[in-house]
């Protein structure tokens, strides 16, 4: 199964592509939603968060009170690290499994939309990037449009994130999201050509587990000899 991780910046329509995605018949894991998830009442992590940051972080209906918590992890990058500590595992086996099930299943392809591919470092363990692209000019003005923020703000939270050129460094495929709704649609209809191309004819064997998971090492081998060679040719 070939794994592909989905990512972009902030306006430049990750989501929309996503959806997308999911119309060809894709199976998409969305991080996002793991991390709601995991820390759903009853759950292991929110016990954990809980008992590290006391029970004023839940509401009365026992559901995590995202805004106390975010008051208290936003400046105290300690606290912030505990945090993570605690939620970072919980949504790094739910997206396991829940690629494991879609291979089970003898799916051909998974997409997994994760926000923060490139910066958590979770690139390197997936077979291709794509990056939805576009200007960060275009970037800005769909954020002001979106939020009704001022350029100030809007360019405060462009600026607090790795910047999409930035991103499009790691991708092997790039969807420029900056014309109409139709290009799009061409765009990933192109992609999602190219991405069973690239799956060949191996994937059936694959679904064997000793095949699956040669194949799987292979895959991550070829990814950091592209990186290494990615690497060398900046250095020139």
């Amino acid at each position: 199964m070939l794994v592909v991780g989905l990512t972009g910046g902030i306006a430049t329509g990750k989501s929309t592509v996503s959806t997308q995605l999911q119309s060809f018949g894709l199976p998409v894991v969305d991080a996002d939603l793991i991390a709601r998830q995991v820390v759903e009442p009853g759950t292991p992590a929110l016990a954990k968060i809980a008992k590290h940051f006391g029970e004023d972080i839940l509401q009365h209906d026992g559901t995590l009170d995202r805004q106390k918590l975010g008051a208290i992890v936003f400046n105290d990058e300690a606290q912030r690290k505990e945090l993570n500590k605690i939620v970072h595992p919980a949504v790094w086996r739910a997206i396991a499994w829940e690629v494991a099930s879609h291979w089970l299943k003898g799916k051909k392809i998974c997409i997994l939309d994760v926000p923060l591919l490139i910066e958590g470092g979770m690139w390197k363990w997936v077979a291709k990037v794509v990056v939805v692209y576009c200007s960060p000019e275009l970037q800005l003005q769909r954020l002001m449009k979106r939020d009704g923020s001022s350029t100030e703000a809007a360019s405060a939270r462009l600026n607090a994130q790795l910047s999409i050129t930035e991103k499009v460094q790691y991708a092997d495929h790039i969807v420029d999201n900056s014309g109409s709704i139709q290009d799009l649609e061409e765009q990933v209809d192109i992609l999602v050509r190219k991405l069973h191309s690239e799956t060949g004819w191996f994937w059936k064997l694959s679904w064997f587990p000793p095949i699956g998971i040669i194949s799987a090492f292979w895959t991550l081998f070829w990814r950091h000899v592209r990186l290494a060679r990615r690497a060398a040719r900046k250095k020139r």
